[in-house]
């Protein structure tokens, strides 16, 4: 078995659906955050105040590609991952793509008081969302093997569509 790899914007509910799918599944659960945080030592922010955006992309470009060559686990990744083609096609190679698709409504809803995003570190949040998810969209779908909607969807409830419309796909 290959990976399967959730991508979305952020709020799409990547971290908790990942973790009830690889527990669903007895799989373990990564997250590509998580990873570059614990591979730095710092927090998120912090990467994005010293080293800039661009630093954190570097950070992230590498350890996606060290994520998608392992075998048999469910990896979250960043909103901002599909930005570089060098992620898409390591993500797409990585194993099963699935597209947490949210609406920026509930974007704005599920990060309102999460103070643990600098993108959104900004007057206006929503004008941020928009603009993220017109720019990324076309790439989450892209690389999607699956889209799954998750606006005002319980957890539990989408894993169980994913893993129904998993089944659904021929083999590769």
């Amino acid at each position: 078995m290959r990976n399967l790899i959730l991508v979305g914007p952020m709020g799409a509910g990547k971290s908790t659906i990942g973790r009830l799918l690889a527990r669903e599944l007895h799989l373990p659960f990564r997250d590509s955050d998580k990873e570059i945080e614990d591979r730095c030592g710092a927090d998120i922010p912090w990467i994005f105040d010293v080293e800039g955006e661009a630093g954190f992309r570097e950070r992230e470009q590498a350890v996606i590609a060290d994520l998608c060559q392992e075998d048999g686990l469910v990896l979250a990744t960043g909103g901002g991952a599909v930005m570089r083609a060098e992620n898409r096609e390591a993500l797409r190679r990585g194993g099963r793509v699935i597209y947490l698709h949210a609406s920026v409504e509930q974007q704005l809803e599920r990060t309102a008081r999460d103070r643990h995003r600098p993108l959104l570190q900004t007057a206006d949040p929503a004008r941020v969302l928009r603009e993220l998810l017109a720019l990324r969209d076309p790439l989450y779908r892209e690389i999607a093997d699956v889209i799954i909607e998750t606006d005002q969807r319980p957890p539990r409830l989408v894993v169980q569509e994913i893993l129904s419309r998993l089944q659904q796909l021929p083999p590769r």
